[in-house]
């Protein structure tokens, strides 16, 4: 059944402020999110462009303690084990001064420490086979969600860690043969402060008609 979407934008609210604020936040309070915060994340989602207007993504939201707990394991696992050490061994990247890639670390190890303490989980999701495509049709539900935790003022990231045992964590998360998570969201009230992304300056990332021009 099709429905409208009935909550405005918050008044004054900065599109371009919200961007450029929405930092990837992996120290999270435990504290409650009320569910109505909840549905205003997940409608942002739904909002998102698609391939076809299909909308074969599905979102699970985990609360229920046991199954956060069970999926944890398999998302330390893969931070400890595959993502940490790559990360470590390739060093921080271009224009990131050791400290703030120390920082980004730190932030990362403790999310992987206290994955399962996040009050609430989103768990994006597509039916059907998986192709080089698919992503189209998830990732931008993922940003809108983001997007949409900022402007509450909750917040979160977006991590793949689990997939580094996906097998094993989609069937602690109960998910069907023929679904397939395509990122974890923990939900909190963080427990730093928003601030500016840090980026390349477009001249690094942009060229102009042909490949390598600027």
């Amino acid at each position: 059944m099709e429905r409208h979407m009935t909550q405005a934008p918050t008044a004054g609210a900065d599109l371009f402020e919200i961007i450029r604020t929405t930092r990837s936040m992996r120290r999270l309070k435990p504290d409650p999110i009320p569910d109505a915060l909840i549905d205003q994340v997940l409608e942002a989602g739904v909002c998102a462009a698609n391939g076809g207007n299909m909308q074969s993504w599905r979102f699970l939201v985990i609360q229920d303690p046991s199954i956060k707990a069970a999926v944890a394991v398999w998302y330390r696992r893969g931070w400890h084990e595959v993502t940490a050490p790559r990360y470590r061994a390739a060093g921080p990247p271009s224009g990131a001064s050791p400290e703030r890639f120390a920082r980004m670390l730190a932030a990362a190890e403790h999310l992987a420490d206290h994955l399962h303490e996040a009050p609430v989980w989103i768990v994006p999701c597509l039916t059907g086979e998986v192709t080089r495509t698919s992503g189209a049709s998830i990732y931008p539900a993922v940003q809108n969600m983001l997007l949409a935790a900022r402007a509450l003022g909750l917040g979160c990231t977006l991590t793949t860690v689990h997939l580094r045992f996906e097998k094993e964590a989609e069937a602690a998360l109960g998910l069907p043969e023929n679904v397939h998570s395509y990122a974890l969201l923990p939900l909190g009230y963080p427990s730093g402060r928003f601030g500016p992304v840090r980026r390349a300056a477009l001249a690094d990332v942009v060229f102009r008609d042909r490949w390598g021009e600027v």
